[in-house]
């Protein structure tokens, strides 16, 4: 097995391993996103407590795991590919780099820009590849609260036809109820997909494309943090500590979470703007909700919502992201580490 499938099956191991335990997370702070609150609305209703229980309370606990599988699927395939095409271009530019160095140019180490470019081509053929799944994603861990959204607006309807008509206003209180019992309709990846491509076509599978090659950056700032950390804590260590040259696992949680971190913070705006677009734009018939694009999306987010909204649940996304990171790039290491050590139990046996 090459090393870049052994990193490829190892990232997707430790990106399962991650999605699983911080799922509950991904999903309130998917809500958050794609929370419409006016400039002046604003209150504790975004909070991630405040949602976890709102969604425990009106769905039980299998709400906070809508779209799941999906999820599961898209974190293998994404993991799987990012870290295979990431190691194909790592030992490439590590070829370049000790070729250089042969020639008289450079010390043999690849640059701070080499990581950049090569965290960003593999993100970019990740995001074409994976987007769909995303999208799938996005629509079961919103879709309660879009069925929520249309309720309201349906009441909000009702209320005003009966301000303006008697006949109606008898009817009221029933119709209001009958509104209130509703349950939202079963929704399932099947259902899900079926709504994108009654909406859009086959093009509807990559809405928020653009915003998410944009934020390939992000994986790019992070393995750029995580390689200049990795060789600075390995350099700094004694040359005859041979035994140290490979950092502990908790090393690489430590600094796994510092990577995510810068990355996460930097590029959470474009993250917003991502879920939205790709969230069900039918949310109470206003026409401020809907997007037809990512410039629409930015310029009614600031005109309606303000700066602020670019950040909605950024503390959520920051808890989540870095410690799901931590532990991916915890037990991806180790992965990596086992195969290494049966590769050379084999070769022994051999």
């Amino acid at each position: 097995m090459s090393s870049a499938l052994a990193n490829g099956l190892a990232g997707a191991g430790g990106g399962i391993i991650a999605q699983i335990i911080t799922y509950p997370l991904q999903t309130v702070n998917t809500r958050q996103q794609t929370e419409r609150v006016a400039k002046k609305g604003r209150d504790s209703r975004g909070s991630a407590l405040f949602q976890i229980l709102q969604v425990v309370r009106s769905e039980g606990l299998l709400g906070l795991y809508s779209g799941l599988k999906p999820s599961l699927l898209g974190t293998t395939v994404s993991q799987g590919v990012y870290y295979y095409f990431y190691q194909v271009f790592k030992n490439k530019a590590e070829a370049i780099a000790s070729a250089n160095k042969k020639k008289g140019r450079g010390d043999g180490s690849v640059g701070v820009f080499s990581w950049l470019v090569v965290a960003a081509l593999a993100g970019s053929l990740n995001v074409l590849l994976t987007n769909p799944i995303w999208i799938l994603v996005t629509r079961m861990q919103t879709h309660t609260q879009a069925e929520r959204k249309i309720v309201e607006a349906k009441k909000q309807t009702l209320l005003k036809e009966a301000s303006e008509n008697v006949s109606a206003a008898a009817s009221l209180e029933a119709k209001l109820a009958e509104l209130d019992s509703s349950k939202p309709h079963p929704y399932g990846t099947l259902q899900a997909a079926r709504e994108i491509y009654d909406e859009s076509g086959v093009i509807g599978f990559w809405k928020g494309v653009i915003p998410a090659l944009i934020m390939v950056s992000n994986p790019s700032i992070q393995f750029m943090i995580y390689e200049s950390l990795s060789k600075q804590l390995r350099t700094k260590r004694p040359a005859k500590k041979k035994y140290l040259q490979n950092i502990t696992a908790w090393e690489v949680f430590v600094i796994g979470a510092f990577a995510k971190l810068g990355a996460t913070v930097s590029t959470y705006p474009l993250l917003v703007v991502k879920s939205r677009l790709q969230a069900k734009q039918e949310i109470g018939g206003n026409i401020s909700l809907r997007y037809s694009g990512t410039a629409d999306a930015v310029i009614k987010m600031i005109r309606h919502e303000g700066f602020r909204s670019f950040y909605q649940g950024m503390r959520t996304k920051i808890v989540q992201s870095v410690f799901a990171a931590s532990v991916l790039f915890m037990v991806k290491e180790e992965l990596v580490k086992l195969y290494a050590v049966l590769a050379n139990r084999s070769k022994v046996n051999v």
